[in-house]
């Protein structure tokens, strides 16, 4: 049996060897702290599980939905974009809900990258925007994301002959892995670049609804002319801790929702329809849910970040995200030292290399752990420090 030369060239999707070796240690007997994955332990809130128990009942969703989901959810999708960030959308032709918003983004590339074509791709970034160009046959080029530049990507050093070929630009504010934040004048910027080389814009904006201290991120679609040239990918997994139920939005430029839309319902038959109801309630429904939530994470962060230094490990306090980006001590890659966290005390987190070659010398630590096991993760980690220290001073 011969396998696609796209999938035999696909790396093994970064989180599913983390479980792989979480899993393997913990068949062992031993005790595993995971910092690893950006997924809320927080439950759903109960107003929302209702709403989702009571459209379950109804034999009417127990039926195929249509790809472009109910108008009941696409009409509460823009209405929360307009009370959120003042942004004016066509139900009927600027939204699109997705089966979670990873889904759109693989697919989006097979709408506008065709063989050949390039992407520009932050380095580093969500795996899923280069998997998804090279699936499409497309060539990701990278644009650095370091300390230097606020981790916000340098678009007047991309070469005229990249710019040429390049279809798609993906941003991420606030950004997965680094936490780094953007302003509108940021996008302002974007949106001159896209209009001026002709190119498409994708925003993956799920952590708009994760922020600190007061501080309130801004929508992509907010910048001037950003409609005409890009859209913006949502979710509610992260703003309403709805991970398992799958479901996410893609909103902005009719052209661009309009081939997604046209994709999709050539692959996948939609959302089921009570999801899509719990959806609406989401949308519509009390949001004070989601300030207690980030004050959750806002304590964790703080506890998170204040460990790392004392460790020696520099990390600094983001502003918006699920996520701390920390350095890694002297002497280590990225993924030696964790997997050095991982067999001498047990601790899982994630290495900046598995997001892009700019990401070594980074671990990122997700701040979805319960407190308890967040504390004694940070311990662990002390631990061995300490047990480092103690080695080095053997030796000398």
């Amino acid at each position: 049996m011969k396998v696609a030369e796209r999938i035999a060239n696909l790396p093994p999707y970064l989180f599913v060897e983390i479980t792989k070796k979480i899993a393997e240690k913990r068949a062992r007997g031993e005790e595993v702290i995971s910092f690893a994955i950006g997924d809320p332990d927080i439950p759903t809130p109960p107003h929302i599980i209702n709403r989702l128990v009571e459209a379950a009942k109804d034999p009417v969703n127990h039926r195929y939905p249509e790809s472009a989901g109910l108008p009941d959810l696409r009409r509460a999708i823009a209405e929360w974009y307009q009370k959120r960030f003042g942004v004016s959308l066509e139900p009927d032709k600027e939204v699109l809900p997705l089966i979670g918003a990873k889904e759109g983004i693989a697919h989006i590339a097979f709408c506008f990258i065709d063989p050949g074509d390039a992407a520009l791709v932050p380095d580093p970034a969500y795996p899923v925007y280069a998997i998804g160009t090279n699936l499409a046959g497309g060539r990701p080029y990278y644009l650095p994301l370091t300390a230097r530049n606020n981790f916000l990507p340098n678009l007047d050093a991309i070469p005229q002959n990249v710019l040429g070929k390049t279809s798609l630009l993906w941003i991420n504010y606030p950004n997965n892995p680094t936490g780094a934040v953007a302003d509108l004048d940021f996008f302002n910027r974007v949106v001159e670049f896209a209009k001026k080389n002709n190119i498409a814009v994708c925003h993956d904006g799920p952590y708009t609804e994760v922020a600190f201290d007061g501080y309130r991120p801004v929508s992509f679609l907010q910048a001037d002319g950003a409609k005409d040239v890009g859209v913006e990918f949502h979710s509610l997994s992260k703003s309403f801790n709805m991970t398992g139920w799958r479901i996410g939005m893609v909103v902005g430029n009719p052209e661009m929702v309009k081939a997604l839309t046209t994709l999709k319902s050539n692959i996948d038959s939609g959302i089921p329809q009570a999801i899509q109801y719990m959806a609406i309630e989401a949308l519509r429904g009390p949001q004070d849910c989601i300030q207690e939530h980030n004050s959750i994470y806002q304590r964790r962060r703080d506890l998170v970040v204040e460990g790392l230094n004392k460790m020696g490990l520099e990390a600094q306090l983001p502003k918006a995200s699920l996520y701390v980006w920390a350095k890694v001590p002297s002497g280590y890659t990225s993924a030696s030292f964790a997997t050095d966290l991982l067999e001498q005390v047990g601790v899982v987190v994630t290495p900046g290399l598995g997001y892009g070659r700019s990401g070594e010398g980074y671990i990122r630590l997700s701040l979805t752990i319960h407190d308890a096991s967040l504390v004694k993760g940070l311990s662990k980690m002390a631990g061995w420090r300490d047990n480092v220290n103690k080695f080095k001073l053997k030796v000398s």
